[in-house]
């Protein structure tokens, strides 16, 4: 595949957990910007793991988002991602996500797929260096 889009899409609820409670006490909590992205993210992910081998995952490697109306707890929320382009290990991909009444976010996401076993290997040698247990 390299230039064939894949669409994926998931849906996700806004709760408390994933909202932001700065504005006062008289303003509705709404979607915070970090976790829209994380959505996001882990739409995409899931986009392209019927096409990786065993033994292997995708990281994200680069976001770049627009965050366009604020989504109230309780709403449900569209994620899109499309994969748009795959260079070797790294799938590019359009994103955007709706909630029940509006377009509220959109952008682009790359990640790149590893082997599990060498990037935990990695991840376990720099805890070991800096002196983290497990």
């Amino acid at each position: 595949m390299s230039d064939q889009i894949k669409v994926y899409e998931s849906t996700y609820t806004v709760t408390d957990e994933v909202a932001i409670h700065f504005m006062g006490p008289n303003i509705a909590p709404v979607l915070s910007t970090p976790s829209m992205i994380n959505w996001m993210e882990h739409t995409c992910r899931d986009n392209v793991s019927s096409l990786l081998s065993t033994g292997e995952d995708t990281v994200g490697m680069e976001v770049n988002v627009k965050h366009l109306a604020a989504t109230p707890v309780g709403m449900k929320v569209r994620v899109v991602s499309k994969l748009v382009k795959t260079e070797g290990r790294v799938y590019s991909f359009e994103v955007e996500a709706f909630d029940e009444v509006d377009k509220i976010g959109e952008g682009f996401h790359k990640r790149a797929s590893v082997n599990v076993a060498k990037f935990d290997g990695r991840v376990a040698a720099k805890k070991q260096r800096v002196g983290h247990a497990g």
